[in-house]
Order: structure tokens, then C-alpha cells, then sequence
């Protein structure tokens, strides 16, 4: 069974960075980072498959990056000039489906990690 394992969660200041990985069994084709907030609906943050470029939130964009190493079987969220209301779980996903995007449905990733906690303080 496959299996996703965040790490590299913490906590910084507004404007501080913090690289998340995640450790997978394998890689699939479409695979995404979601945060959900306390009371708010899970959200795709960013979104990279096998061969198209990356997706990601317009309150993303510009300072996230994320990547995938295929030989190491780890996706990665680089996230810079960090904001208090990025405070979140923060979830790794995996689909096998395309094309995929930050608008594909969570439904459509069906394998998830147990999340890792990002706190901002201003």
C-alpha cells in the first residue's frame, strides 16, 4: 500500500522559510500539497505531475516552489516570505489521473499523508 510521510513542519516568523518532504513508497504520476486550516476546507496548494509544469494558489504564487525527485521517491514545498495566514496543516497527495491541476478534486487523490504543522507568527 502506498504510503506518504511529511516532515520539515515548524514554526517561524512572517517572512521566514521552511522546505516540507515527503516521503513516498513511490511517486505518482499527478502529486499535490493541500493545507487546511483550523475551521476551513482543505485546499490544494500546489500541484505537480509527471510531465507538466506545477500548478499552484494565486496566494502562493511566487513564493512556494514545488518539486519532485523521481529517484528519491520525495516531493518537496519550498515556501519563502512565509505569512501568518499560511498557517496550516500541511498534507501531501497522490493521484494517478490527468491532467491535474490545483482545481482537480481532493477526491481525486486518493492516497494522503498525515500532515505536517506550519505555524507563521507575525
Amino acid at each position: 500500500q502506498d504510503q506518504l510521510v511529511e516532515s520539515g513542519g515548524g514554526s517561524v516568523q512572517s517572512g521566514g522559510s521552511l522546505r516540507l518532504s515527503c516521503a513516498a513508497s513511490r511517486l505518482t504520476y499527478c502529486m499535490a500539497w493541500f493545507r487546511q486550516a483550523p475551521g476551513q476546507e482543505r485546499e490544494a496548494v500546489a500541484v505537480i505531475s509527471s510531465y507538466d509544469g506545477p500548478t499552484y494558489a494565486d496566494s502562493v504564487k511566487g513564493r512556494f516552489t514545488i518539486s519532485r525527485d523521481n529517484a528519491k521517491n520525495t516531493l518537496y514545498l519550498q515556501m519563502n516570505s512565509l505569512k501568518p495566514d499560511d498557517t496550516a496543516m500541511y498534507y501531501c497527495a497522490a493521484g494517478a489521473f490527468a491532467p491535474c491541476s490545483t482545481r482537480s478534486a481532493r477526491s481525486d487523490f486518493g492516497t494522503w499523508g498525515q500532515g505536517t504543522q506550519v505555524t507563521v507568527s507575525a
